[in-house]
């Protein structure tokens, strides 16, 4: 079933790079204070909404070589400052991963996001994020209950990330608090949701959020690998799985954009506030999908034509080098165009890989105007 469609009063058709991409503008009207949403995106979808759109756009469960239960770029917040001067507020995001997302959503504050990954295990991931997001009242809740550590006293709304996990990186994990939190976890997706979970999903959320308590705070991108990774998260594992460059998801939390200021989905409450209110309305969606398949992107932008939605941002990591050494790069450059996008819509890249539509490499994470690229790529095609 697909979201009721609000009226639109004006359509304008956008002819940008040879008129390449038709762009859907609408109007814009506030959901709540401070929150531009475009008339057509669905203030909510409803529980069987949420269910379809992200299994009706999955595709089979893909490999990756690690589990990516966390990231390891350092410098994904520097090109925010830079996102927030040109991106528009209010319409959708996609991504791919885990947690970094979150600092993206509540930087760019879409009205909905999709995130898109190969791994089956990374949707496990994202609905046990949606759980706890709903289950926590503050920050210093949800990361008690993430890494399942009893809340310090003396935390407030108005803690620092840097106060927050130093209190924690001091505290002890609990067996019986990992427990009631899964149990909550599950009840939530299951009771209060009804998602029909199969027994890979509860085995994926049970295995990560076990991950996430037995290292606390100072997860890195490698610790899951002294745990038993089970076949539905990644498939047979080989080859260099990536470094975590010390990182851990403490470091993440209190890291800045290069400019001194704190920009994490757990920088501030307002951060965490913004991402919460998304995922209690059923607004951030987890899709099964290989970037240089035929089914999930494609899928997803029908889905957003339908509702006459736009694009702001695809955080694409550094997928792009694995689509070019695998041969799908032509694929992913034919789905990704099918998207409704404008001239404010933009590719975000990852420090650690190179940008494939121009072959230069990348050291810092950086952004791309995803139409001008687009067109420069099919042009290729033909």
């Amino acid at each position: 079933m697909r979201p009721h469609k609000l009226p639109v009063k004006r359509h304008c058709l956008i002819f940008f790079a040879g008129c390449l991409i038709l762009g859907v503008m609408s109007t814009v009207r506030f959901a709540s204070p401070g929150r531009a949403v475009a008339a057509s995106l669905p203030v909510e979808l409803t529980d069987q909404q949420f269910w379809r759109l992200s299994k009706d756009s999955s595709e089979e469960d893909g490999f990756f070589r690690s589990d990516n239960l966390l990231s390891n770029e350092t410098s994904f917040q520097y090109v925010i400052p830079e996102l927030l001067r040109t991106a528009k507020q209010g319409r959708v995001y996609m991504g791919v991963g885990p947690e970094q997302n979150f600092t993206y959503i509540a930087a760019l504050k879409p009205a909905m996001a999709v995130i898109i990954d190969i791994r089956h295990g990374n949707l496990d991931v994202h609905l046990m994020y949606k759980a706890l997001f709903e289950l926590s009242k503050d920050r210093a809740d949800f990361v008690s209950r993430l890494f399942s550590r009893k809340r310090p006293s003396g935390l407030t709304t108005k803690s620092s990330a840097s106060e927050m996990f130093t209190a924690y990186a001091a505290a002890d994990g609990s067996k019986e608090f990992y427990e009631e939190n899964l149990k909550q976890i599950e009840d939530v997706l299951i009771k209060k949701h009804g998602f029909p979970l199969t027994s890979g999903d509860l085995e994926g959320i049970r295995w990560a959020f076990g991950n996430y308590y037995q290292f606390g705070p100072s997860i890195n991108y490698n610790s899951s690998l002294s745990t038993n990774v089970p076949p539905t998260i990644v498939g047979a594992i080989g080859g260099n799985r990536g470094g975590s460059n010390g990182v851990t998801y403490a470091s993440l939390m209190m890291a800045d954009d290069g400019r001194g200021q704190y920009r994490s989905y757990l920088a501030n409450e307002e951060n965490f506030a913004y991402v919460k209110d998304l995922e209690t309305r059923n607004l951030v969606v987890p899709v099964v999908g290989d970037f240089g398949g035929d089914k999930a992107i494609r899928a997803v932008a029908r889905y957003l034509k339908g509702i006459d939605a736009m694009v702001s941002a695809f955080y694409l990591s550094n997928v792009e080098q694995f689509l070019a050494q695998d041969g799908k790069w032509d694929t992913f450059c034919s789905s990704t165009a099918a998207l409704p996008l404008d001239e404010t819509s933009f590719f975000i890249r990852s420090g650690r890989g190179r940008n494939a539509f121009s072959g230069g490499g990348v050291q810092n994470s950086s952004t791309g105007h995803m139409v001008r690229e687009l067109a420069t790529c099919r042009a290729g095609l033909r």
